[in-house]
């Protein structure tokens, strides 16, 4: 919805970017092929329109704020041109306007004297700086969606503080819709509306950061809300020893030979003999709030207790 942040979480690997640049249409065929599946975005199955329409589509109404800023940007080319193209093409200004506006957009983004600093390079800019310039690249042409692709990986922590403040404040300034991949769960649970938990290349948790957060309903988001050291939880066990976190044992499935049955049954210390032959759907649960709660585990709804006792009382330390 405008203005909401959509976290969308899992570990490496589990399909995140590639569900991210097969919204935007950008996987490259060969190698890659979308063989299924529709992408609704106004109403439109945009999986379905050419290619001359998708270019309008993105950038206009779509934009994405890619994982490296230096990979993304061009080298070779100032801020002025990179800036200015976008603008030019989509919204049909002049040289001159578009020049005006992309000046606007870096003293937004927060990057100081920014009529002088549209003339550098990419190279002649921090890592923080360059990601305020993909993000005023994507909000250039009032795009109502936004995608950031781990947009903080490459930053140090206060750095990247800065960047998901300034992201979040503009999607709320502007009313633009965001989408936030990444695997750190301390970025959902500050910025995100609703979070999906993906694992395997489906989603297999959805609802609200608070219900995902304090009543977790499948055995994979429980695991990666434990591996997480917190500052509230005691340093030592009940013996004296120092305490250890709770690590999701075993490996990711093979992607392209996938098992029978759930995915993670492997690695779930609550599975049951249905697990092995049948995979779950996404399907409600029991919530403790009003927003719609999803989970695709057999076991979701008696999970709700078993998962409290293993969690080591988690929503009481939340």
């Amino acid at each position: 919805m405008p203005g909401e942040t959509l976290g969308l979480v899992g570990e490496s690997g589990c399909g995140k970017s590639v569900s991210a640049l097969s919204l935007m249409r950008l996987i490259p065929d060969p190698p890659g092929k979308t063989v299924g599946g529709e992408v609704l975005f106004d109403g439109e199955d945009i999986l379905q329109v050419d290619m001359d329409d998708m270019r309008r589509i993105r950038g206009a109404k779509m934009a994405m704020v890619f994982q490296e800023p230096m990979t993304s940007l061009n080298p070779v080319l100032t801020l002025d041109r990179q800036l200015t193209e976008t603008i030019q093409l989509h919204m049909g200004k002049s040289r001159d306007e578009a020049r005006r506006d992309a000046i606007e957009l870096l003293a937004r983004v927060g990057i100081s004297d920014p009529d002088q600093r549209i003339r550098q390079y990419p190279h002649q800019f921090s890592g923080g700086m360059r990601q305020r310039v993909m993000i005023a690249m994507a909000l250039s042409c009032n795009p109502r969606l936004i995608i950031a692709d781990e947009p903080t990986t490459a930053l140090d922590v206060t750095i990247q503080a800065q960047i998901l403040e300034l992201m979040k404040s503009l999607t709320l300034d502007l009313g633009v819709a965001l989408i936030i991949i990444t695997h750190n769960l301390g970025v959902v649970a500050r910025y995100a509306d609703r979070v999906n938990v993906m694992y395997a290349g489906k989603i297999i948790e959805r609802g609200s950061a608070l219900e995902i957060y304090t009543n977790p309903r499948h055995p994979y988001t429980v695991g990666l809300l434990d591996s997480v050291p917190r500052l509230d939880q005691r340093l030592t066990d009940a013996s004296g020893a120092a305490a250890k976190l709770v690590p999701i044992e075993g490996q990711p499935p093979d992607l392209v030979n996938l098992p029978e049955g759930c995915s993670f049954r492997a690695r779930c210390r609550f599975a049951v003999d249905k697990c092995a032959t049948e995979a779950p759907p996404l399907m409600p649960v029991l919530t403790t709030g009003e927003e719609p709660h999803v989970s695709a585990c057999w076991e979701a709804d008696k999970l709700g207790v078993q998962a409290l006792s293993y969690a080591g009382g988690r929503s009481s330390q939340l």
